[in-house]
């Protein structure tokens, strides 16, 4: 058989010589040879058919289901639950909750004292996103809402308290960034109205999203793990609506509340945040070459 060099190759098909390396070295080319450096390409090998991109959610839903390492689910799972939980004060460190998701092992942890709802919190976590990617096609709903509360807060010290409702709405009044929020008798009543007006529209867009996530916060329904349950949501109704997902991390963290304080007065703060973090997840599809 007659093999080609890659310059060769390259004039044949009429693509530049990375681009041929590039077909190479991911096995897409049929008796392909790799001597030292150099690749060798049969000269009756066909130029590989350009491949479309994958869509967010059909590969979440297919690395998930097929426990796949190393792809973009295994990538939004570590960082969209460390950063989640680390906004809301877990001692959890980005390589500790990998080992967590790689290992399901809680093993080679330094001396230093780690919370065990720290670590409780991290694999729920893990499972609700799994809910999110499962249900993204689905409405949102109270049944839903509840559903990731139970799942974050199950076998945590709070699920021991008498006056704890894991999976249930908040028995006690609380606040947020020292604002009142919803009193509990009212909590399910204007949930409810919250979520129908949303329902209603027919193409939810970013703003809308957000405009959903301050109200959210705003009730505060649950006594506590409301900022993560909010997260979820949105990251659910992007997958959904084809937007671009985002992730809150330390470098937007302050930016993230100043936006929520500021909504109602001006709403480009959280929306200029949550675009910038959009920036960040789009490099990520980009490097797994998935479109939304």
């Amino acid at each position: 058989m007659k093999y080609l060099n890659v310059s060769e190759t390259a004039k044949k098909w009429g693509v530049s010589e990375p681009s041929v390396r590039f077909y190479c070295s991911e096995n897409r080319v049929d008796g392909a040879i790799l001597k030292g450096k150099t690749w060798y390409i049969p000269e009756i090998a066909d130029k590989p058919v350009r491949l479309e991109r994958k869509k967010l959610l059909d590969t979440l839903l297919w690395e998930k289901n097929n426990g796949i390492s190393g792809g973009i689910y295994h990538q939004l799972q570590v960082d969209l639950t460390f950063n989640s939980n680390h906004i809301e004060g877990s001692t959890l460190t980005h390589d500790q909750t990998r080992y967590i998701f790689e290992t399901n092992t809680i093993g080679g942890f330094s001396k230093a004292t780690i919370k065990v709802d720290d670590i409780v919190e991290t694999t729920n976590h893990f499972r609700a996103i799994d809910i999110i990617i499962e249900t993204a096609n689905k409405p949102i709903s109270q049944d839903l809402i509840k559903l990731l509360h139970f799942i974050l807060k199950n076998g945590t010290s709070d699920s021991r308290k008498n006056w704890f409702r894991v999976g249930d709405y908040k028995l006690h009044p609380n606040q947020v960034g020292g604002r009142e929020t919803t009193p509990p008798n009212l909590v399910k009543e204007e949930l409810c109205a919250l979520i129908k007006a949303y329902n209603q529209i027919k193409k939810p867009t970013l703003e809308d999203i957000l405009e959903f996530h301050y109200k959210f916060e705003v009730i505060h329904p649950f006594q506590d793990g409301n900022g993560r349950i909010g997260r979820l949501i949105m990251l659910k109704e992007c997958l959904k609506n084809g937007i671009i997902p985002f992730i809150i991390d330390e470098s937007l963290k302050f930016f993230y509340y100043r936006g929520l304080a500021e909504w109602r007065n001006e709403k480009g703060y959280l929306k200029d945040t949550c675009l910038a973090a959009q920036d960040k997840f789009k490099g990520m599809m980009d490097y797994y070459k998935i479109r939304i």
